[in-house]
């Protein structure tokens, strides 16, 4: 499918159908309603991630991972079923992808706030700004699978920076 499979809706991408949210799929693409908000809905998306991170971050490590991957899985079908709902490529709101990804720049399990802050704030940069190659992979990939990679790169990314800063620029500093 590429984008011209999605024409845009008559409707602002902010309102969205009546009763929309009450379907479970689109409630849970909608990150249990963060991405209605009517700014940033990325950021919400990625501030609603955090708080569903501390329930599961605890885990060992391939559970945790296993936690993320399923997510993935799922998010495909759900950011792309969506999608087609609404008749939009990658509507705002959709922001499954943006849990996944700030679940994925999370990985390193920081135990303080300063942490938590730094990857979600790395994260945003690299989702926003798009760099090689998530802005190739978000060009090219389409339905739910565009939607959710360019999201999971842009947590690498983060997570990638945040063991680089911690390996590298703190033990410079302190």
């Amino acid at each position: 499918m590429s984008q011209d499979d999605f024409p845009e809706p008559d409707l602002p991408q902010a309102l969205l159908p009546p009763g929309f949210l009450k379907n479970p799929v689109h409630l849970l693409a909608f990150g249990f309603g963060s991405g209605a908000a009517a700014r940033a809905p990325g950021t919400w998306g990625s501030l609603a991630a955090i708080p569903l991170w501390y329930t599961f971050a605890w885990l060992p490590g391939p559970v945790y991972w296993g936690i993320v991957l399923v997510a993935f899985l799922i998010g495909i079908w759900l950011c792309g079923q969506t999608a087609r709902d609404l008749k939009v490529h990658d509507h705002g709101g959709i922001v499954w992808d943006e849990f996944v990804g700030m679940w994925i720049a999370l990985g390193l399990f920081p135990e303080q706030i300063v942490g938590v802050l730094l990857a979600f704030t790395l994260f945003r940069l690299f989702d926003v700004l798009k760099p090689w190659p998530i802005n190739w992979l978000d060009d090219r990939l389409p339905g739910g699978l565009g939607i959710m990679v360019d999201d999971v790169v842009a947590g690498l990314m983060a997570m990638l920076s945040m063991l680089a800063i911690d390996r590298w620029l703190l033990p410079v500093i302190v």
